[in-house]
């Protein structure tokens, strides 16, 4: 078949979810510290694939390199050999607030009076077109669309003489979540904003101290994990150890519930919990409070496989793998102009007829956000055999769009958010449809919602959301208070 014949197409089922939000990783110390911000960036891919980037120091200078793409894809032996020094940070991105282009790739990396700094940030200033207005109106001049961009002018133009307080200075001014380092040619500086929405930890390497946003990317470098970079606490690596600030006011604790139900990585340590332990615990009470007569229970790889653990644990059912990932599958491909039905999914999933054929089965996944993916995947196990699809959900409804530094559809685009579950199901196309209770979601708090920001399953947002100037993600509102009764999406 010749190339004209083919089409290249978004991967449709990666659409159907909330996009991962960045990693960040950081060095102080270390001979290799760029091998290692490279290794870490390697273990925290599954939280951003638009872009990479490691900036090194010398100690004299700062030196650079970033693209678009996987980690894989930008970095070899030849970039990682000229970025030569002994502390490093690097990041792992997708949008949130900016476009996706090369000026957006961080860390950010400019030249001020006080020298040259590096940032990588993970998160969403809410406040961030007001405070760009501002600035821009007193000269400064943005060379991106990104918000982590107004954290650097923020720094620059603090009055504070040390960084640590002009830092401080500058995180006082904004609004909303962010894990931050930040790299000098002498020191790395960690900062997580005051309600800990997104995590950020601290670990070691013999004499190197590390920084990084899941205790996974410690466990590659063979770092051992020290503590959480706590909520608005400022830490600074240098020469003569590790120096805590803690400049902000008290502020109640709201770590983002949905690392737990999606984000993480199973095997990270977060927010003084194992990820995948949570999750199992999850399908464990989805099963107490939504039982299927069924034969087996399968998970949507990889998301639903721990708690589809959990569930067949509890249920007594078979766990069986009757639906499989394939892992080499990136944001676009080429598609056959001879369309193949459902071609987007197919390429990412396909059933086990052996394993499908004449049984009922539960089919567990974390979330539905747009149901797109889900409404052809459960034709393509009922085609596979299955009798019977009883889809269940380890998680509450997803009613409202994140704006603390997860990528969402609008609240018009979430299912959840003007459907009833019989409709969703009769959308989806199973034959019955649960979802775990918000009290079922906290079964591993003991029921305690302490602690954690759950808006997108409730709608109760910590921090009041400016709609006066939305900011580029704060588009979000333009379809939030315009919601019908019915399901227009297919």
């Amino acid at each position: 078949m010749s190339e004209r014949d083919f089409a290249v197409v978004d991967d449709e089922a990666g659409l159907d979810a909330f996009h991962e939000e960045c990693g960040v990783f950081g060095v102080f110390g270390h001979p290799e510290a760029a091998n290692l911000v490279y290794l870490g960036l390697y273990a925290l891919q599954h939280r951003g694939q638009e872009s990479a980037g490691i900036v090194s120091s010398n100690g004299k200078s700062l030196i650079a390199h970033r693209g678009m793409g996987l980690v894989a894809d930008i970095f070899n032996s030849e970039v990682l050999a000229r970025l030569e020094g002994t502390s490093a940070i690097g990041h792992n991105r997708y949008s949130t607030t900016g476009s996706t282009t090369l000026k957006n790739c961080q860390p950010l990396v400019v030249e001020y009076a006080g020298g040259g700094l590096a940032l990588a940030h993970n998160g969403n200033l809410i406040n961030f077109q007001e405070l760009r207005e501002r600035l821009e109106a007193s000269g400064s001049i943005f060379q991106s669309s990104s918000d982590s961009e107004l954290i650097i002018h923020l720094i620059a133009g603090a009055r504070a003489l040390e960084l640590p307080a002009r830092v401080a200075e500058a995180l006082m001014q904004v609004r909303g979540a962010y894990s931050i380092v930040v790299l000098t040619e002498r020191c790395l500086i960690a900062a997580r904003d005051p309600h800990g929405f997104r995590p950020l930890v601290l670990g070691k390497l013999n004499d190197a101290v590390i920084v990084a946003s899941e205790t996974c990317a410690l466990d590659l470098v063979r770092a051992e994990y020290l503590r959480e970079v706590e909520p608005g606490e400022i830490v600074m690596i240098d020469d003569d150890g590790i120096h805590s600030f803690r400049p902000f006011g008290a502020a109640p604790a709201r770590r983002c519930i949905f690392e737990y139900v999606y984000f993480a990585r199973p095997d990270s340590f977060l927010f003084s919990r194992n990820v995948y332990q949570v999750r199992k615990r999850h399908g464990r009470a989805l099963a107490r409070e939504c039982p299927a007569d069924a034969d087996i229970v399968v998970p949507v790889p990889d998301s639903g496989n721990a708690a589809a653990l959990g569930y067949a644990e509890e249920s007594g059912m078979p766990f069986e793998m009757g639906l499989v990932r394939s892992h080499y599958v990136g944001r676009t491909f080429i598609e056959p102009r001879q369309s193949i039905r459902h071609f987007g999914v197919k390429i990412k999933f396909n059933p086990v007829a052996e394993i499908l054929r004449g049984r009922r089965i539960v089919l567990i996944e974390d979330s539905i956000v747009r149901g797109t993916t889900l409404r052809k995947v459960i034709p393509m196990l009922r085609q596979a055999g299955a009798r019977e699809v009883h889809m269940r959900i380890a998680a509450p409804p997803t009613i409202r769009p994140c704006f603390y530094g997860i990528d969402t559809p609008t609240r018009e685009e979430l299912l959840a958010s003007s459907n009833s579950i019989e409709a969703i199901r009769e959308y989806i196309t199973a034959d019955s449809l649960g979802y775990l209770s918000l009290e079922g979601l906290y079964s591993f708090t003991e029921g305690s919602h302490e602690g954690f920001c759950d808006a997108c399953f409730t709608g109760e947002y910590p921090l009041e959301i400016p709609r006066e100037r939305p900011s580029p993600q704060l588009r979000l509102f333009d379809a939030f208070d315009n919601v019908n009764g019915a399901i227009t999406r297919r």
